[in-house]
């Protein structure tokens, strides 16, 4: 819903009417306090308007076979003809206009990825209505940001640099300059209005959310602070209707500068990997864990032969910081991850059994990781069935594989009866489901897990927290006991 809703910011290829992306400026008057809103943008909009520039592309359209072709009855002779003659597919040059902002005096501009996505001709146009052609050096698609290259020859261009997005609060004031709807130079001011914003644009979301006006067209151009730094770059909006609803959203300027700076180097992102699936720490599982509060990355799955897994790294373990930067929400990992350099020397802080510890990982390439599964092993093959929990598992053999249509290389304990209307059933617990860990322990036989959830129960928990593997995936769930 959410990124229908963001689309109409978004490069639209199948149009033909220009879209202009808007571009954010603010810049503090010498007479101008921080944080004060300064008595005219007139002199930030005039200084900064020059390093604004609007992109314009243009794509091949297919559009399938014609549909305005004559209809003749069967077996006339010129059925074949016609036939074959509308098969051929109609292609079209579609034109659209983005925005973006120049970095470096040399032709170096940045802007959205989904701005020049399959762009057969890139122009760059300068405020002046002076144009040049332009090409991609690098693009990521992850976090949606492209650096392309002009060659200015004798023309003096004006750039600008990116600021520290971190150093922003809500209710810093933020001014745009852009081309909305394909009206150039409009100048809008406004407010951020919330940080780290998740709008599900991809896996290191980390936005700037602001009220200054932003409409179609708006895509790829810079948000400035009170500096007139680049703190931001705006990519979408939340609105139902196409328009402005006072809710625009900016790529943070620290994870836009550091895969600008990469894409211009290397035409390529080179991001930290440590080699982990993750999920969320909810209240149910912190319970579970004894964690005091629900923060944190729990691990799901360790990748074979990965930083992790050298590090020992497991199943179950909780990162609460990384290179001493508190992990307080799953998302944070993966793009904290990504910002750190390859082959770096990190420290990582995890809960694991009641305990905090620490472990030292040095960081590999995500760009040429590859990502391997794990199996366990298993010893006897009992039985064992839990009424408060509403479910019965057994040790997996490769007889019971294969009536359950598992790996016959899978191993371990696998649920064989979940019962309807039971605790397990709510939780979405199947019968082939195999366990892999009971909360942060590996779970081999049926006769270890019997015995902790014994532990459990005696302990007064109020449920069980299980790793799942299910068709190649691994994923933990918090099981209540039906008497409690």
């Amino acid at each position: 819903m959410l990124m229908t809703i963001l689309r109409p910011l978004q490069h639209v290829k199948s149009t033909i009417v220009p879209t202009v992306a808007g571009l954010a400026v603010l810049f503090m008057s010498v007479t101008v306090v921080a944080g004060e809103r300064p008595d005219s943008f007139a002199d930030q909009a005039e200084k900064l308007s020059p390093a604004v520039v609007n992109i314009s592309t243009t794509t091949i359209v297919s559009e399938g076979p014609s549909s305005d072709m004559p209809r003749f009855p069967p077996g006339s002779p010129f059925e074949e003809f016609f036939k074959n003659f509308g098969d051929n597919e109609r292609k079209r040059r579609a034109s659209s206009l983005g925005s973006g902002f120049i970095i470096d005096k040399k032709g170096i501009v940045v802007t959205n990825f989904h701005v020049i996505e399959n762009a057969e001709e890139i122009t760059v146009i300068l405020s002046d209505d002076q144009s040049f052609k332009a090409k991609v050096l690098g693009q990521d698609q992850k976090t949606d940001i492209a650096v392309l290259k002009i060659d200015p020859e004798d023309v003096e261009l004006t750039a600008v640099e990116f600021g520290d997005s971190d150093s922003l609060r809500v209710g810093d004031w933020v001014l745009a300059i852009g081309n909305p709807f394909g009206l150039g130079g409009t100048v809008t001011a406004g407010i951020v209005s919330a940080r780290g914003r998740d709008i599900g644009n991809g896996p290191y979301d980390d936005f700037i959310q602001t009220d200054a006006s932003i409409n179609r067209g708006n895509s790829g151009g810079p948000l400035f602070n009170l500096e007139g730094e680049v703190i931001g770059i705006n990519t979408a909006i939340f609105s139902q209707s196409g328009g402005s609803v006072g809710i625009g959203f900016a790529i943070s300027s620290n994870l836009a500068k550091r895969v600008a700076s990469q894409l211009e180097e290397f035409g390529t992102t080179r991001r930290g990997w440590l080699g982990v699936f993750i999920q969320e720490v909810t209240p149910d599982i912190a319970d579970s864990l004894g964690l005091e509060s629900a923060e944190g990355a729990l691990v799901s799955s360790v990748n074979e032969k990965s930083p992790a897994d050298t590090a020992g790294i497991e199943p179950g373990d909780v990162i609460v910081s990384f290179d001493g930067r508190n992990i307080e929400k799953m998302r944070d990992l993966p793009r904290i991850v990504a910002e750190t350099d390859i082959g770096a020397e990190v420290v990582v802080e995890l809960f694991r059994e009641g305990k905090l510890m620490t472990i030292s990982v040095e960081l590999g390439e995500l760009e040429k990781a590859e990502l391997v599964g794990t199996t366990e092993d298993s010893a006897d093959d009992d039985t064992q069935s839990f009424d408060s929990l509403g479910l019965s598992v057994k040790n997996l053999t490769a007889d019971l594989a294969a009536e359950l249509g598992l790996d016959g290389a899978l191993t371990g304990v696998v649920v064989t009866e979940v019962i309807v209307g039971s605790p397990a059933a709510e939780k979405g617990l199947e019968r082939g489901d195999v366990i892999r860990r009971f909360g942060q322990r590996r779970v081999e036989t049926t006769a270890a897990f019997a015995d902790a959830v014994g532990e459990a129960r005696n302990s007064g928990r109020s449920g069980i927290l299980i790793l799942v593997e299910r068709e190649g995936n691994q994923r933990f769930m918090q099981i209540a006991f039906s008497d409690k």
